[in-house]
């Protein structure tokens, strides 16, 4: 917002030569200091505004959390929750103190190069003009969503201190990296450095359908090619067994919940609201985009569903609420990279292909007998990947330049007349991120499986991780006063013997 100035001399000179000089001068200081008073209340208010919807923003991105642990938990076979269910609060634990120390500064320690951040390490020197306490939040709840996408592509047979390993470095390194290169304004690839020599202008990745989920998704992959497949996934002819989840209520649930999260994945990415565009009428501002890209989400998640519904009815003759909640889902992961420059119609392609893509992936994924319990690699690294190529092809021109008004130059989607430059760009992208994830995450979980840290034993994967792990079972299907009074019925039935007649006598052998 710009900042609203009073000088005493302009306003002397609009009261007339004939004003007396003393007078005026007191009254124009008078009247300056009091519009300087205003105008400073109204930059604070500004500073307000756009913080607190950032907060929320973080909040409900951080709600996300919730439902992959409920997405997860339904998931995966009773034996194996209370497993899935702590690796879910270890991602943000672990997460928290890993992108405090560093994640946070090598993604935006701004000023730096344009490979990785070097400032704001232990938020040293925050806040500051650029960055508040609010944008760490923010952008450490985008970190943990990654590492969550992760954990579901290996889960039942992963060792707990694998779990550790793997989320601090993806959280405090691996991901950050990715973050400054698209998002920061001194990465190679971001749309907001005045100097970019990709094509000069950059990526658009609004909310990281290529930083969050492709880097969660290609990591996932990797961690469950490398361990291998469940046992009893694939039967010794190599046919796909299903081992279905325990729970499709928890899927359900868990589904709602990340939906309603990504309200503040997609829109809270702009970070303010508070901002008007120049030469727009007085109603539309960025608080319009926001609710624009609140549509073009819902819609693209909508048709996903839908699609994927009616697609796996024809396919395997059942009308699934598993299958329908993770179409959803790639819908959402697709649309996240261009959900604030597209059209509400384009978004409805979007969540179209998304949904033939991640059927496309799980077919592909049986045939190499890979292993995904909540096929992330498949609607996050797939349909991420989707995303990105869409975001180049159907990108509006008048909402690039209002989202991204400071950048050198504006390319657009080709499909909207806007050349190929883009899609050059997004290609480069997506090789990157592939490259650099596959390289530094597939090292990590081999050298892992090399020290026999990643995969647990065959007993331990047969009884579960719950009873061998975790000392217990997530569920208790009888409490102790239950447990007392149908042991006292055993012992009273086993000393009463039936007779010939019905009745019961006492059964002296006891």
């Amino acid at each position: 917002m710009a900042s609203l100035t009073c000088s005493t001399s302009d306003l002397l000179s609009l009261l007339g030569p004939t004003a007396n000089s003393t007078a005026s001068s007191t009254a124009a200081s008078y009247i300056c200091q009091r519009f300087d008073a205003v105008s400073s209340q109204m930059s604070n208010t500004a500073f307000a505004i756009n913080s607190t919807y950032l907060l929320f923003s973080a909040y409900l991105v951080f709600s996300m959390q919730l439902g992959f642990a409920m997405l997860c938990a339904g998931s995966v076979r009773a034996k194996n929750t209370m497993n899935i269910m702590l690796t879910n609060v270890l991602d943000a634990a672990a997460g928290g103190l890993f992108y405090y120390l560093f994640g946070f500064a090598f993604a935006f320690g701004t000023p730096s190069n344009g490979f990785i951040g070097k400032h704001f390490f232990g938020l040293k020197d925050v806040p500051t003009s650029s960055f508040d306490y609010s944008n760490f939040l923010y952008q450490w709840a985008f970190a943990i969503a990654a590492a969550g996408i992760t954990s579901g592509s290996i889960a039942e047979r992963t060792q707990f201190v694998a779990y550790l390993i793997y989320s601090s470095f993806l959280t405090g390194f691996v991901y950050p990296i990715v973050s400054h290169w698209f998002w920061s304004v001194d990465g190679w690839a971001s749309p907001f450095r005045t100097d970019n020599f990709l094509f000069g202008s950059g990526v658009i990745d609004f909310a990281g359908s290529g930083v969050v989920h492709m880097v969660g998704g290609i990591a996932g992959f990797w961690g469950a090619l490398i361990e291998g497949p469940r046992i009893g996934r694939f039967d010794h002819t190599g046919r796909s067994v299903a081992l279905r989840g325990h729970s499709a209520s928890l899927v359900v649930l868990g589904t709602f919940l990340l939906w309603f999260g990504w309200y503040g994945f997609n829109p809270g990415s702009f970070n303010l609201i508070l901002v008007g565009y120049d030469g727009a009428p007085s109603y539309y501002g960025q608080w319009s985009a926001v609710g624009r890209t609140a549509v073009t989400t819902t819609l693209a998640g909508c048709t996903a569903a839908l699609t994927t519904l009616f697609g796996k009815r024809l396919m395997s003759g059942h009308w699934n609420a598993t299958d329908v909640c993770n179409g959803l889902l790639g819908g959402f992961a697709a649309i996240t990279s261009g959900c604030s420059v597209v059209d509400p119609w384009a978004a409805i392609i979007c969540g179209f292909v998304a949904a033939a893509v991640l059927i496309g992936c799980n077919k592909l994924a049986e045939k190499m007998k890979y292993d995904d319990p909540l096929e992330a690699a498949q609607l996050h690294g797939g349909c991420g990947a989707w995303g990105i190529i869409f975001t180049a092809l159907f990108a509006k021109e008048a909402y690039v330049r209002e989202v991204y008004s400071t950048r050198p130059s504006h390319n657009y989607g080709l499909f909207m007349g806007g050349g190929g430059r883009l899609l050059a760009a997004h290609v480069i992208q997506i090789l990157v991120i592939t490259g650099w994830v596959s390289a530094l995450m597939g090292t990590l979980f081999f050298v892992l499986h090399r020290l026999n840290l990643l995969r647990i034993s065959s007993d331990d994967e047969m009884a579960g991780m719950d009873l061998t792990r975790h000392g217990g079972f997530a569920y208790v299907y009888h409490d102790d006063d239950a447990s007392h009074h149908n042991t006292g019925f055993m012992l009273k039935s086993m000393a009463v013997g039936p007779t010939a007649s019905g009745t019961s006598t006492p059964n002296n052998r006891v």
